[in-house]
């Protein structure tokens, strides 16, 4: 008979304002203390890409930015700021759909997003009006949860994932989810073909996005508007652990059916 499995997900509180430069796993790694929680081997930090990109530097003024004309042009058909759609294309690989109002594109490290995943919400400038202020995406998203990991073992001796997510919008289903942009300690994706269903019939075609499963979970718990909840702490992930990378999530553009 099996046993009962529980996978348990954490509000990690009193994580503080982000600015750039701050050390995120010192940051995370006091707020556990403080709450009376601790790390156990094999427990994924969850963590909101907005804290990443903030501590990295990615908050970006857009009267600094000077539009090209493509961005002048595309931003009258979008009804977008040309600062923000020059922006958009900096991130970009490129366009993959685009309509008064909304533009899906792919970005520069594969995966399909509106925007580029620039985003407006829970921004604020050191100066300035705050709808000046806008955040992109970290640099490497996979490094940056290696970093956190490593300075997290350098503390503590725990073998931990680390998963950074966002909010992305899916093509066949309104709302949105959260999805894995980068991880470190842990699979992106499950291969189960060749596995045994209940009645022995090997399976041929199921791969498990187990990592977006995860950043799922969390992103209930993190919330979507003023929470203040941007770590999470999940126990009780029920797959093996091993070093993933966030591009065994994306499907390749000569396989995909869509584009």
């Amino acid at each position: 008979m099996n046993k009962p499995k529980t996978l348990c997900f954490t509000t990690i509180p009193g994580i503080p304002e982000i600015q750039a430069g701050d050390n995120l796993a010192n940051i995370i790694l006091k707020a556990i203390r403080d709450s009376g929680m601790r790390l156990e081997d094999g427990d994924v930090l969850v963590l909101a890409q907005k804290i990443v990109s903030k501590a990295e530097g990615r908050l970006i003024n857009l009267n600094t930015v000077t539009p090209s004309k493509e961005a002048i042009e595309l931003a009258e058909f979008l009804d977008k700021r040309p600062e923000l759609v020059e922006l958009i294309l900096r991130e970009s690989n490129e366009i993959v759909r685009k309509r008064p109002g909304t533009v899906i594109v792919e970005h520069k490290k594969g995966f399909i997003c509106a925007n580029a995943g620039i985003d407006h919400s829970n921004v604020k400038g050191p100066w300035g009006d705050d709808m000046d202020w806008v955040l992109l995406l970290p640099e490497d998203s996979d490094a940056s949860a290696a970093k956190i990991r490593s300075d997290i073992f350098v503390q503590t001796s725990k073998n931990v994932g680390v998963l950074i997510i966002d909010s992305h919008g899916r093509a066949w289903r309104n709302g949105v989810l959260g999805s894995t942009i980068g991880l470190s300690g842990m699979p992106a994706l499950l291969d189960m073909r060749g596995e045994e269903d209940m009645y022995h019939y090997k399976l041929r075609v199921t791969t498990i996005g187990v990592a977006d499963e995860l950043a799922a979970g969390a992103s209930l718990m993190m919330g979507q508007a003023s929470e203040g909840t941007p770590v999470i702490l999940a126990r009780g992930f029920p797959y093996k652990m091993r070093e993933g990378h966030s591009s065994e999530l994306l499907r390749p553009k000569e396989r995909d059916l869509f584009r």
